[in-house]
């Protein structure tokens, strides 16, 4: 899973997988999901994030990695 925040656009996009997008539908206001060629749900887009969602902090329990990975993402 991966996660990047788009500041000009004010996007938060979740891609759940690195698959092709082929379809996308607005699943609730400012919220769009992107499906495979299957039919699995592959990325969100949520748009105005900044104003719908905290953006200061990401908390996450409970996955089952194996080690841990850290990458930078050169500031912007």
């Amino acid at each position: 899973m991966r996660i990047q925040y788009f500041a000009e656009t004010d996007t938060l996009h979740i891609w759940l997988a690195e698959r092709q997008s082929v379809e996308s539908e607005e699943i609730a206001p400012d919220v769009v999901a992107d499906f495979d060629v299957d039919g699995n749900v592959v990325a969100f887009d949520i748009e105005h994030a900044s104003k719908t969602i905290d953006l200061t902090s990401i908390e996450t329990s409970a996955l089952p990695l194996l080690a841990t990975r850290a990458t930078s993402v050169p500031a912007s």
